[in-house]
């Protein structure tokens, strides 16, 4: 397979993927459970995504893919966090890596989907990586933390710097196959366990030129695999589709708590005689969850969209607005932690029994929470001082 022409794939509808993620919801939550105590995702797990084609849609056609808009990505992402969280946070990692081996030079594509367009590839982009420059590559050497569903991927993108002279340095994504590096069993985390988020080790590997990808071209919507991967969506701003697939799964959580929720608290009477139905507290907890969850889905929906028309259009989103959008996705992971907490603390002392999934949810909805790119304070900081006439700090937007 050469990727010179579509694959013959047949790509469903939108709203066939959408079903297919739906119908996912009742065998995430069975096992999820499993995922927590094996700290990473059933193989059965991946195995029905796959079948389902979810890691397909942003996937160029040339590459057996389904080109999809991404606002259909993020509903799939949505949905699978309606069933177990650590799944959707995989997916919505390991999902958009497709895109961006899209802005790749073709080679890298061909590398790593020239004998299976199913191959997955994780990712790891702390710039921890020591590239040092010899003819046609680099040596690389390092090690990273937090590389959610790696063991389910036969490749990995890393983060590194290379020099360009006068101090300056190209912050790149570096692109190794699993034979590559070593996989360091360290996810002992409270929540999120199911994302087996483990170190990667690398050790004087040889990286070529083409599998690298610099973040300038991917902020300047400019890449080498631009030239022949020309759908629009592949002229989206990186950073913008990244910072919601790490977000965005958080939506689907908060929304299987409101629904267990409401499931149990109509029928919950406490020992002393309260239905937690009338609990004026409980009431607004649940109104207030519910309210948000559809503000930030049209939110989602919206900024998508405009970025999505601007590159059909041709158009640079311009960083101010970039700014905000990230601020908005950022701040995804403080409401939906704060809505759940209201919740857990509605559902009284029940709530905390391995019985209900509210522990589970909001243990990973906390965890969610530290990833950089979901510091709420830190990046409404800096786009509120750019409003006031200070220079932007934040690189990723």
């Amino acid at each position: 397979m050469d990727g010179s022409s579509d694959i013959g794939t047949t790509v469903p509808s939108e709203d066939e993927i959408r079903a297919r993620a739906r119908a996912l919801v009742p065998f995430l939550r069975e096992r999820a459970e499993a995922a927590q105590a094996a700290r990473r995702l059933p193989v059965e797990t991946v195995a029905a995504m796959q079948e389902a084609g979810l890691f397909r849609v942003l996937q160029p056609k040339r590459w057996g893919g389904y080109e999809m808009h991404p606002n259909v990505y993020y509903d799939v992402l949505m949905t699978l966090g309606e069933g177990d969280m650590s799944a959707a946070w995989c997916y919505g990692v390991i999902g958009c890596h497709p895109w961006q081996l899209a802005l790749f030079d073709d080679r890298a594509a061909r590398d790593v989907w020239g004998d299976d367009p199913s191959v997955l590839v994780s990712s790891t982009y702390m710039i921890q990586g020591d590239a040092r420059p010899v003819e046609g590559g680099f040596i690389f050497n390092g090690r990273w933390r937090f590389s959610s569903g790696c063991e389910h991927c036969g490749w990995v993108f890393l983060g590194g710097e290379v020099g360009l002279g006068s101090g300056n340095m190209d912050m790149r994504t570096f692109l190794l196959p699993r034979s590559d590096y070593e996989i360091v069993d360290t996810w002992q985390s409270f929540g999120l366990r199911g994302t087996g988020s483990h170190d990667i080790v690398v050790r004087d590997a040889f990286v070529p030129d083409y599998r690298t990808h610099s973040f300038m071209d991917g902020l300047m919507c400019n890449s080498p695999g631009n030239l022949v991967n020309t759908n629009p969506i592949y002229r989206m701003p990186f950073a913008q589709l990244f910072s919601r697939a790490v977000s965005t799964a958080a939506i689907g959580a908060l929304q299987a708590m409101v629904d267990e929720f409401v499931k149990y608290g109509a029928k919950r009477v406490t020992v002393t005689g309260n239905k937690t139905a009338e609990d004026p507290y409980a009431q607004l907890a649940l109104a207030e969850a519910v309210a948000a969850i559809d503000e930030m889905k049209l939110v989602l929906h919206r900024n998508v969209d405009v970025m999505h028309d601007q590159a059909v259009r041709g158009e640079f989103t311009t960083i101010e607005d970039r700014m905000r959008y990230r601020f908005q996705s950022s701040s995804v992971l403080e409401r939906t932690t704060n809505l759940a907490q209201r919740l857990f603390k509605a559902g009284g002392g029940a709530a905390v029994f391995d019985r209900l999934p509210f522990g589970r949810i909001y243990a990973d909805l906390m965890t969610g929470k530290a990833h950089a790119a979901n510091q709420a304070d830190t990046i409404g900081r800096n786009w509120g001082g750019t409003m006031l006439g200070l220079p932007s700090t934040d690189h990723f937007c």
